[in-house]
């Protein structure tokens, strides 16, 4: 999957067009590159077209037309692309209560760098996370963060000839493994890699 250009995305009025049924597609096509992970975790596994959708959402909220600004959205939201090597997440660590959210926070300091994939007969690979800024402090974690999980060839070969596909959390304050993964979730995964 390649980088987008600007000549790649649609206008704000020719976005305004499509954006109903662009929605909709997209809100389809993110329910299988989801896992949840417990209660309280969901990974959204990023590839070209859940990317289009972000940039092309933060153009149409912030109404920004002009080069400079569309760059910067570019620039933003480009890396989060998988390169055909590895798997891209954003991480949502969700706590409906506020006050409960706070707390578990700071317990779950370093969740981020936990959390793995295993394709089956290999080794787990832990996420690289938060390249873009530091999102957790001295205090306590973000609830987003963005994981990238590099495979090396043997695992992209095992995981593109059908092996299964597990993920999970090795932290202390929240440990939870996914055996394997939906059926539809490994295919699109596959699919993203070379």
């Amino acid at each position: 999957m390649k980088p987008f250009t600007p000549q790649d995305l649609w206008s704000l009025e020719e976005y305004h067009r499509r954006r109903p049924a662009f929605r909709a597609e997209v809100i389809d096509h993110k329910r299988r590159r989801t896992v949840h992970l417990g209660e309280h975790v969901t990974l959204l596994f990023e590839d070209a077209t859940t990317i289009r959708y972000q940039i092309q959402e933060m153009l149409r909220i912030e109404r920004t037309f002009d080069p400079e600004g569309i760059q910067d959205e570019l620039d933003a939201y480009n890396p989060l692309i998988p390169d055909g090597g590895n798997f891209k997440a954003t991480m949502l660590i969700e706590y409906a209560d506020p006050l409960e959210r706070a707390e578990r926070l700071r317990e779950l300091k370093g969740i981020e760098r936990s959390t793995w994939v295993r394709v089956d007969g290999h080794d787990a690979v832990f996420a690289i996370a938060d390249e873009d800024l530091v999102r957790e402090n001295d205090e306590k974690t973000s609830s987003v963060h963005f994981l990238r999980f590099e495979l090396d060839p043997a695992m992209r070969g095992s995981l593109k000839a059908g092996a299964a596909l597990a993920m999970g959390i090795r932290h202390p304050a929240y440990a939870v493994e996914v055996e394997e993964v939906a059926p539809e979730l490994q295919v699109a995964l596959a699919a993203d890699l070379d």
